[in-house]
């Protein structure tokens, strides 16, 4: 399994190709406060065609392929011009990178955007989906990890309730 060993390349990529995304998954999670250690970035897009076009665009020189798929065959080619997905699961040169069209739990797109939080990342604004929803995320998800992730999310939402 690889892991994303630069995820602020990544983001400042989606960012500066203009994908509205949300920041899901252990990025969230850390970002959150959370003392996780993940393997990839998750984002939830819309991944039509144009935005597939923009993933392409900004991602061309990571040499990008479909890690799901004995084939590993090149995003630059697969799917071709004018398709739509729901999920893309990539590596790259800087990493594996997911991009969601709907997170269990939460929702599609326009659920996860409408209680994102934003921050300042890496000199973007960056979309981070709530602490609350993640925590359903993780519970929908239902694996020990994601379970142990969403008891330690409570325990961060709960101390900053109690912070003046």
């Amino acid at each position: 399994m690889s892991c994303v060993s630069e995820p602020h390349n990544l983001l400042q990529r989606l960012s500066d190709a203009g994908i509205d995304f949300v920041v899901v998954g252990g990025v969230a999670a850390v970002l959150h406060g959370s003392s996780l250690v993940t393997r990839d970035l998750d984002v939830c897009a819309e991944l039509t065609g144009q935005n597939l076009q923009r993933l392409r665009d900004a991602f061309r020189d990571l040499h990008p392929v479909h890690r799901i798929g004995p084939e590993r065959l090149s995003f630059l080619e697969v799917p071709g011009p004018g398709a739509s997905l729901r999920n893309l699961y990539l590596q790259t040169d800087l990493g594996a990178l997911d991009l969601l069209g709907t997170i269990s739990g939460v929702g599609d797109f326009d659920q996860v955007r409408a209680s994102a939080v934003v921050v300042d990342l890496f000199g973007r604004k960056v979309k981070v989906i709530g602490i609350e929803q993640l925590i359903k995320a993780k519970e929908v998800m239902g694996r020990q990890k994601d379970l142990l992730a969403a008891m330690e999310l409570r325990a961060i939402a709960a101390r900053r309730d109690l912070e003046p």
